[in-house]
């Protein structure tokens, strides 16, 4: 199934994906070059919601352009496949090796903002990341590295402690959602 179909058949868990998924699709109508940079307006993302086998820690990574811990993820450049975009950004920017998605489909939908910022001393204007999330498990016994050009640290955090370490309030309602699916679903 492609992209369009994935998130044409999402459900959206609550208001705030019902609302998202409906612009989503209005972009897709609009665009044709979503699954790239080009699209300076909006374009797709995919991250990774990474969980130990205990199911008590999420990995996370000190992301040095919002400078705050935050979860894994990039984007599609081109890729149809969201999940294995997720799992290659979980690799590039923490060197895990074994990850499993605890589901394949999509499940979580947002759009987040991005504002302007330098990136390897180029200005980035601000734009949308249109952002499918997966769900993911990972030893938090094997060991991890920093892909020093995006991050400055990764680290397993307490899944109940997420706020004690990220700043970006923005993300606070999108890490609570994930976790509240995560528990009605019974991956928590």
């Amino acid at each position: 199934m492609n992209y369009i179909e994935l998130i044409k058949k999402y459900i959206p868990y609550n208001e705030q994906e019902e609302a998202d998924k409906n612009q989503i699709l209005k972009y897709m109508s609009q665009f044709s070059d979503l699954l790239t940079r080009e699209n300076t307006i909006c374009h797709f993302t995919s991250s990774g919601f990474v969980i130990n086998k205990k199911r008590d820690k999420i990995l996370m990574i000190y992301h040095n352009i919002y400078d705050s811990w935050a979860w894994t993820g990039g984007h599609a450049d081109g890729e149809v496949d969201f999940l294995q975009v997720a799992i290659k950004e979980i690799k590039e920017e923490t060197g895990l090796n074994k990850i499993e998605p605890l589901t394949k489909d999509i499940f979580s939908i947002e759009i987040l903002p991005v504002f302007g910022h330098i990136k390897r001393g180029k200005y980035v204007v601000a734009h949308q990341h249109i952002n499918v999330t997966f769900i993911l498990e990972a030893d938090d016994k094997e060991a991890v590295y920093i892909k020093e050009d995006e991050n400055s640290d990764v680290k397993w955090i307490d899944i109940n402690k997420i706020k004690e370490y990220s700043t970006e309030v923005g993300m606070y309602p999108v890490y609570d959602k994930i976790i509240e699916k995560m528990k009605k679903n019974s991956y928590i």
